[in-house]
């Protein structure tokens, strides 16, 4: 094709050419009749759709790699879809009265700047890995930005406090991802650009690619708060716990957490009485009444005991590595020994508690 190009057009069709690996079966075989092991497209598409096997046969490889073909994947991808879609509807549903007009990013809350951040990095990650086609890499960055940030933690953020700066940051990041996607997911980004209410193209496929943006980089700190609202709603699950108090020495975001846990102010205390206690960190801690729960409370803690213990253990051997320290990225160094320090933390705290 290049040299018929160059010949009859002076022109190369393409700049680079692509060559993926083999699809394989679950067990690494390659499909073929004799085997019986073949797998019919259309039958995959009339059970999950195109969008969601064109997503694992574009991301589920490294360049090169072959790939084995497993039905559960698919069906993974499929529930991303649906994750997807049930996030689209929730914004859909809040920004109808958004336009041209009123679409303002000013007067950002924390909550908008962090994922407006998250947004502007998950870009730059993008850009720079469909650069390299390495799409894999692209699936793994999109597929936890999406799920994570955006739809468990954003969306929930913003129920309690839709105004329009919210409206319009919720139409931004969902038209990001949106185009971020459709390479790999061309119908249900289509289907859900033209619902939009500001659109800047008829159709998504002429629309821009999303790009970088050093004005939407903000330097907030979020994660400890949402961090620490896991860590309480997992207490709180795991001793069956109704009515609490939080003990606190120092407490960032916390209208945040009240608005999350459902909580009031009187919920939030300083000084320690009688209740029973569950150590969150070093700061913190949730008092309760519930005698009969003692025990389960020191077995929880014995566990995150010697579960802390050996993930201290891991690090230390890791990090004391030389050959590892020398070629890992030096932003990931960083973050283990972090890691390492919060984790020493909290044991410390922990066995004060046990020998109480």
């Amino acid at each position: 094709m290049t040299f018929q190009g160059l010949k009859f057009t002076d022109q190369r069709p393409f700049k680079d050419c692509l060559i993926h690996g083999l699809i394989r079966d679950k067990q690494g075989r390659k499909m073929s009749k004799s085997l019986g092991n073949g797998v019919d497209p259309m039958d995959v598409i009339d059970e999950y759709g195109c969008d969601a096997l064109r997503y694992f046969l574009a991301t589920s490889s490294s360049p090169g790699m072959d790939l084995r073909y497993d039905e559960e994947k698919v069906k993974s991808t499929w529930n991303f879809i649906n994750k997807l879609w049930n996030a689209s509807r929730f914004v859909l549903m809040n920004i109808e009265d958004i336009n041209e007009k009123n679409y303002t990013l000013d007067n950002l809350n924390i909550c908008d700047k962090w994922i407006l951040n998250k947004l502007n990095n998950v870009i730059k990650i993008t850009r720079k890995h469909m650069e390299k086609y390495e799409f894999n890499v692209v699936g793994s960055e999109l597929y936890s930005f999406i799920w994570n940030d955006f739809c468990d933690w954003y969306i929930e953020l913003a129920k309690h406090n839709i105004n329009n700066t919210t409206k319009s940051v919720l139409l931004k990041v969902l038209t990001c991802i949106i185009k971020l996607l459709h390479p790999f997911m061309p119908f249900v980004t289509e289907e859900i650009y033209n619902m939009l209410p500001i659109k800047e193209s008829e159709s998504i496929m002429i629309s821009s690619y999303p790009k970088y943006d050093k004005d939407l980089s903000y330097n907030v700190n979020l994660e400890s708060t949402l961090t620490l609202i896991t860590k309480i709603r997992k207490a709180k699950l795991e001793n069956n716990i109704k009515e609490y108090y939080i003990y606190y020495k120092e407490l960032d975001n916390i209208d945040i957490i009240k608005n999350m846990l459902k909580l009031n102010d009187d919920n939030f205390i300083k000084e320690k009485n009688n209740l029973n206690e569950i150590v969150i960190d070093k700061n913190i801690s949730i008092l309760y009444d519930g005698s009969e729960n003692k025990e389960k409370e020191l077995e929880n803690l014995r566990k995150e005991k010697e579960r802390l213990e050996n993930s201290i253990k891991r690090r230390e051997s890791l990090l004391s590595n030389e050959n590892y320290i020398s070629k890992a990225p030096q932003n990931i160094v960083e973050q283990e020994r972090k890691n390492l320090s919060q984790e020493k933390e909290n044991l410390e705290a922990i066995l004060v508690k046990l020998d109480s």
